[in-house]
């Protein structure tokens, strides 16, 4: 029988070969969602608010289709605006709501409009319209940036201060522009039902844990336990785990 230590150093392997088969293109994923994208300069001002306005709607829905919506939206000249807070605070609410629901950006009228409107917002109340000026007032670095978003300022960033959105935004971010981050160990997992199904399989987590109201802080600090001291972060499987459950765990680690 497997001792605790046995059992972690198991899942450890499956976890570094699991990485290794992503980064050989063997999941999949050679198209992500994000990868609908107007292929902006990396360290454009637009570029950053491309990926972080959308990122904020990015709850409860399918995110190939998000983007997808997204990338028509700032394709077409009637709508493209809406990636300008400058431009955007100055729209009245219906205008907003036309322009976002007329490539699907939003769903839900009200609330996705309103979301995107306090967003917008705050980037100009805080940011001169510039949300790269968070990143640098924050010294690049991931820790203060959560910090900023998800506790002093988390009413200035609906949903994009949630724990899941808040770090995938980043890593995003970090994939995407030029941001070049520090303190990546600071991000978590975004721990949404295929990165926990992942876990499951693994066995990091039990089946009889699915039922528990907090399985997402379970599931982070389960990674953050066995990753401790290793040369992985949370964030770097994320998206091997990810693929691994969409494909029905078809791959073998």
């Amino acid at each position: 029988m497997h001792t605790t230590k046995n059992k972690q150093e198991d899942i450890l392997s499956k976890a570094r070969n699991l990485r290794s088969i992503h980064l050989q293109g063997h999941l999949g994923g050679e198209i992500m969602p994000e990868d609908a994208n107007p292929g902006l300069p990396k360290g454009d001002a637009l570029n950053y608010l491309y990926f972080t306005l959308p990122m904020a709607l990015n709850y409860q829905r399918n995110s190939y289709t998000l983007w997808e919506s997204a990338l028509l939206a700032f394709q077409d000249p009637e709508t493209c605006r809406i990636f300008d807070p400058a431009v955007v605070v100055q729209y009245q609410e219906n205008e907003l709501r036309e322009k976002l629901i007329k490539h699907k950006v939003a769903l839900q009228p009200n609330k996705h409009p309103a979301t995107w409107m306090s967003i917008c917002e705050s980037i100009m109340k805080h940011f001169d319209g510039d949300i790269r000026n968070l990143f640098m007032q924050c010294e690049w670095n991931i820790p203060n940036i959560l910090t900023y978003v998800q506790k002093t300022h988390k009413k200035s960033f609906p949903y994009l201060s949630g724990p899941k959105i808040c770090n995938y935004w980043l890593y995003v971010m970090s994939n995407y522009t030029d941001a070049q981050l520090t303190g990546r160990d600071a991000l978590s997992i975004a721990p949404d039902t295929h990165v926990i199904q992942a876990s499951v399989r693994l066995g990091l987590i039990e089946e009889t844990q699915l039922n528990s109201s907090d399985i997402q802080s379970q599931v982070n600090q389960a990674w953050k336990d066995l990753l401790a001291g290793t040369e992985l972060s949370l964030i770097d499987l994320h998206t091997p785990l990810w693929l691994w459950s969409r494909s029905g765990f078809d791959k073998e680690c």
